[in-house]
């Protein structure tokens, strides 16, 4: 029997980790279209890109444990076809995988910036190892460094590039940073936060071109102003990469579509990470999530399912940020939301938001305040009216409002 996974991201090699932890002893081929071996994209933009974290600290396992576990691995070459029919993968160079089970894992792309100029020398994205080099060397230089997109790859460059030295413009067509995921009120606590470490905001702006002769010297706005720019960070958001699963026949949304055990419409085949549109019980519907957590946890539970183990993945979606002095995680999901209620000290920055609709909490961030997500996702997961006075009352154990 052989269980072939497509992307050897995290999710990937969390996979690949979990179907030797239950004792699978078939052919495990792992295929990455890059020749890196898999590895975690958080520091990337936090400890790597700053130098507090080295190289090696990225990476999921070292060479040694991929040879130990008898995981095969087929780095830097593209997964080009699935013959469902054959149920094989057909790969760049031609050569097939036979599969019994299948697992898509193919992550994202970030979302190019349509706009002239974008292939001039100094504008950049942030997804691969290569990005983060270029970006911690481009960072080393100073200068001016623009930003387009004030989300969590946008703040977390910013904050980058001003630890670096760098003067830095964040543009942002939304009235306030994370004004999607957040709402306007707490996306304001990080503007103010970026607004004391120097960096500028242009909001209700879009960048519309980028000027220069083979390098990037100019970024044009929206507004019609137009901004030096030495270097330029595309940080709008990412597309999941469901080309190779839509061409072979799987339904297909947001993302690959699966059901709760991360199931495509193919039932010899999975999805987990950030490419997967799965339904989540917890929360009633469909969803996509993209950050780190998914993939970590959403890899072991297709590897599971795979398996035959019985599997609901109704996880409380999660993430973290670090940018200055600000930690923060945040979970759930604040769709629909009707009220915002704080515990603790927002000038201090040790505080906990939480977002409730109808009186029930759907999401909760804690920032710089430790050791409270297990309550926080308590609270979400109870769907229960709380008693805001409590709610906001650090004397009173989260457990017991």
């Amino acid at each position: 029997m052989t269980i072939v996974i497509i992307g050897a991201g995290l999710a990937g090699a969390k996979a690949a980790e979990t179907l030797r932890e239950e004792g699978y002893t078939g052919r495990v081929v792992l295929i990455g279209a890059e020749q890196e071996l898999p590895y975690e994209r958080p520091p990337l933009s936090k400890g790597y890109l700053q130098g507090t974290a080295e190289l090696g600290s990225v990476y999921v396992h070292d060479a040694a444990w991929y040879e130990d576990k008898g995981v095969e691995l087929r780095l830097g070459v593209a997964a080009a076809a699935i013959d469902r029919d054959a149920r094989e993968v057909v790969l760049a160079d031609g050569s097939r995988e036979p599969y019994e089970s299948l697992l898509l894992a193919t992550g994202a792309t970030p979302r190019p910036l349509p706009v002239p100029g974008t292939d001039l020398a100094g504008v950049h994205y942030l997804r691969t190892i290569a990005d983060s080099q270029a970006l911690r060397a481009a960072f080393a230089h100073g200068g001016e460094v623009v930003i387009a997109g004030a989300g969590w790859i946008g703040l977390e460059t910013a904050a980058a590039a001003r630890l670096a030295g760098c003067e830095v413009t964040v543009v942002e067509p939304d009235p306030a940073p994370l004004y999607r995921v957040l709402g306007p009120e707490v996306g304001r606590v990080f503007q103010a936060l970026h607004e004391r470490h120097g960096v500028r905001f242009r909001f209700g702006a879009a960048v519309t071109g980028l000027r220069g002769d083979s390098t990037v010297r100019e970024a044009v706005l929206s507004t019609g102003d137009v901004l030096r720019a030495d270097e330029v960070v595309v940080g709008i958001g990412v597309t999941p990469n469901v080309e190779l699963a839509r061409s072979a026949g799987l339904e297909v949304a947001d993302g690959v579509v699966t059901d709760a055990s991360l199931r495509t419409s193919d039932p010899a085949i999975w999805a987990a990470g950030d490419l997967a549109e799965s339904f989540n019980p917890l929360l009633g519907r469909r969803v996509r999530v993209e950050h780190w957590a998914n993939a970590l946890n959403g890899g072991p539970a297709a590897a599971r399912a795979m398996l035959g183990r019985e599997v609901v993945y109704d996880r409380v979606p999660y993430f973290y940020s670090d940018q200055f002095e600000l930690g923060m995680e945040f979970s759930g999901d604040i769709t629909g939301h009707d009220e915002v209620v704080y515990r603790g000290s927002v000038e201090r920055l040790e505080f906990i938001a939480f977002w409730l609709r109808g009186g029930s909490v759907v999401a909760g961030m804690n920032v710089n305040v430790w050791d409270v997500v297990g309550d926080v996702q308590a609270l979400i997961r109870a769907g229960r009216s709380v008693d805001v006075k409590r709610l906001s009352d650090p004397e009173v154990p989260l457990d017991q409002v």
